[in-house]
């Protein structure tokens, strides 16, 4: 005789189906046990053994239509939720009588499949076809299709209803309520709800805290916390992810430690998820040791939590442990998703390894990541960042799906490489396509008006355009006018514009003002800035160098040896001026008068090959650049065998004769190296790409790409 227990095996279970609907004398409803199985037959989504329940329902004459409402709701809500939502509106039309459950069943199973927008439809038709008063269930619906769609005017509607019905004080109808105005971003509607509606849970400071974190209200986002803290202290696995993430944003170590210590207080069950927000916080707030223990305590690890720490590591410049993480990575057999493969190609983009990003590319095209925004985006930072803008062209012109930051990397990259015109044809393109410009892509833009000279355009954008569509110049527009206006010579105005402007100027504003000084060779303005700027910060390595650079050409040899004094009281050194490429996989470092390379005769014999075909075409070594005081000679030693210039040599000695050459360099270019690669790309054919401090510079034919200002 079997018992009332159903047995798990699923086999077993299909047999003993037809038992579930026998008569169970100790039960007071003989239909109980169907009701109850498809429940557990929708939570599970076993939609097989559920449509054999649905056959024998259809056979069985034993129940009275009050209870055939209960079965067919219990049959909609078993087919919503099982992902065939046909069956379940099929059923529901076919019912000659419904109830408030038979709406709600069918309206959640359009919502959990992705069709939030029938669920409005269905709600305006409650009222109109069955007359029914909706309850709070229906309204968390309702308003739950209004978050997913976006939909804030038909949410507010909702809203009303509540009002209207009494409901706005049960906790579903309130929590339903501050989770759709977050995700429409309505901010104050949220607060609104918070602050009139009194008794929340942990649900309703969750989906505030989410919401204003999301919109960057991040000063908001910490007093609903405070307010948290003292109103609700069963906190969730949601809320600990909620605030590691405003800490991450705040880049607020202090408070994150705060969280981590409460956590580990309450005896969380802390999953995989929160350990990699753990990860996160730390990486974003600096602690990248505080990452990596969290990291190696972990006794589950998902892509995610790998992700989280590579993510880590990159965003504290740590490039190559985040690369090496990924092989270790595979060896653990786990498998890299999109973030995973966008933090690796920034990683790549943070070393100029274009190799390493090839190589990744590749591999994203054979893992089907291809199509991914957030992957296509990278590509197009990685092969900028790497000197092939062509490249970064290429992935660029094949997206299909493009969204701000697609059109802002591509605009910052033209910017960066100097091609300032195709950089504001492309902005023309963004704005026809209807892709609103933001903060990030003005920086860009007025970065290209300042490498054209185009003074006229760079203000129009700044003070018309940019109010025009609500976007508040900040610190890096205003950089770019700086140097828009001392790029066209307009120095005294680019100070005044400084001195008038109400924004608190940074060195790296002061100081494009004295290398345009240095550049058009008003050192007269161009050492009362410096002065000041070391005023400002006085271990600016970088002012103290154009500084001793403007002595040294007007050969006031007093002024540099002042400079390198002030130095040395200070404990400021100048970092060596080092270049590299990489050929063959092999990345090649060399620094000025470099002896170490294994093939040094051999590159000195090539340098000396170049200046001597490029001396013909007006090439004289400028060795003004030279700060030292020495005979002539001398210095023309001392250019002869830059770092840059050892690199280019070598470059064009072991590669293919219509292959291009990417070298690096750590420092600003010097003059003289500048003047040397233009005419060395016209005597031996190449593109010869160089990437400094400052900028790319394409030399190709004798010419520049950053028209000799840089």
């Amino acid at each position: 005789m079997p018992t009332t227990r159903p047995p798990t095996n699923p086999r077993a279970l299909l047999s003993y189906v037809p038992f579930l609907f026998k008569p169970n004398r100790g039960s007071s409803s003989p239909f109980a046990n169907p009701i109850k199985l498809l429940k557990k037959l929708a939570d599970t989504k076993n939609l097989r053994l559920g449509k054999l329940v649905h056959a024998h329902l259809i056979t069985s004459t034993q129940a009275s239509k009050t209870q055939d409402v209960f079965h067919v709701n219990s049959l909609v809500n078993f087919y919503g939720k099982c992902g065939d939502i046909s069956v379940a509106r099929q059923l529901f039309d076919q019912m000659s009588g419904r109830n408030i459950v038979s709406w709600s069943a069918l309206m959640a199973g359009y919502l959990h499949n992705g069709l939030a927008l029938e669920v409005l439809v269905l709600f305006k038709k409650m009222f109109s076809v069955d007359n029914l008063r909706p309850n709070e269930y229906i309204f968390a619906i309702a308003l739950a299709s209004c978050s997913v769609s976006g939909r804030i005017e038909e949410g507010k509607q909702c809203h009303g209803y509540v009002l209207k019905s009494g409901l706005e004080f049960h906790q579903h109808v309130k929590n339903a309520l501050i989770h759709m105005y977050s995700r429409c971003s309505d901010v104050e509607g949220a607060m609104w709800v918070l602050n009139t509606l009194p008794g929340y849970d942990v649900v309703s400071y969750n989906s505030v805290i989410n919401g204003l974190v999301e919109l960057g209200y991040l000063k908001e986002a910490l007093e609903v916390t405070a307010r948290m803290a003292s109103e609700c202290k069963a906190w969730d696995n949601v809320t600990y992810i909620s605030l590691f993430g405003l800490s991450a944003r705040l880049k607020d170590l202090n408070l994150g430690k705060q969280v981590h210590v409460q956590m580990l207080k309450s005896d969380l069950d802390c999953d995989v998820f929160v350990s990699s927000a753990i990860v996160d916080m730390y990486g974003k707030c600096g602690n990248i040791l505080n990452a990596r223990k969290v990291f190696d305590c972990l006794q589950d690890r998902n892509v995610v939590s790998w992700t989280a720490l590579m993510a880590a590591y990159f965003q504290n410049g740590c490039f190559e442990e985040a690369l090496n993480l990924f092989s270790v990575m595979e060896v653990e057999d786990f498998m890299p998703n999109e973030y995973t493969f966008a933090v690796l190609l920034n990683s790549s983009a943070g070393l100029s390894a274009l190799r390493l990003g090839d190589l990744l590319h590749a591999r994203i095209k054979k893992s089907g990541f291809k199509g991914h925004t957030i992957v296509e985006n990278a590509l197009i930072i990685m092969y900028s960042k790497s000197g092939n803008i062509k490249g970064a062209n290429k992935v660029f012109s094949d997206m299909i799906f493009r969204d701000s930051v697609t059109w802002n990397a591509m605009i910052s990259g033209y910017s960066h490489h100097g091609l300032g015109k195709e950089a504001l044809d492309l902005f023309q393109d963004m704005l026809t396509s209807e892709v609103s410009p933001n903060y990030v892509t003005f920086i860009g833009v007025l970065s290209a008006c300042a490498h054209l000279g185009l003074v006229q355009e760079g203000l129009y954008y700044l003070n018309h355009l940019m109010r025009k569509m609500g976007i508040k110049p900040g610190l890096e527009h205003y950089t770019c006018i700086v140097g828009l206006l001392s790029r066209a010579g307009l120095l005294d105005q680019a100070e005044n514009f400084m001195r008038s402007t109400p924004v608190k100027w940074d060195v790296i504003a002061w100081r494009t003002l004295v290398n345009a000084c240095h550049v058009h060779r008003n050192y007269g303005l161009g050492k009362r800035i410096a002065e000041y700027v070391m005023l400002l910060d006085p271990h600016d390595v970088g002012t103290y160098i154009l500084l001793s650079n403007m002595y040294a050409k007007e050969r006031r040899w007093d002024g540099v040896v002042k400079i390198r004094k002030l130095m040395r009281e200070r404990n400021i050194k100048k970092e060596p001026g080092v270049s590299w490429l990489e050929i063959r996989n092999i990345t090649h470092v060399f620094v000025s008068e470099d002896n170490e390379h294994p093939e040094s005769s051999q590159i000195y014999e090539k340098v000396g090959e170049l200046l001597a075909k490029i001396k013909p075409l007006g090439y004289v070594p400028n060795i003004a650049v030279v700060l030292h005081d020495v005979e002539d000679e001398q210095k023309e030693n001392y250019l002869s065998y830059h770092s840059e210039k050892l690199a280019i040599a070598y470059g064009l000695m072991k590669t293919p004769s219509e292959a291009s050459i990417r070298v690096i360099k750590n420092l600003r270019m010097c003059d003289d190296c500048h003047s040397a690669a233009k005419l060395i790309s016209k005597v031996t054919n190449r593109v010869i790409i160089v990437r400094d401090a400052n900028r790319f510079h394409h030399f190709q034919d004798g010419c520049c790409s950053c028209a000799d200002y840089w």
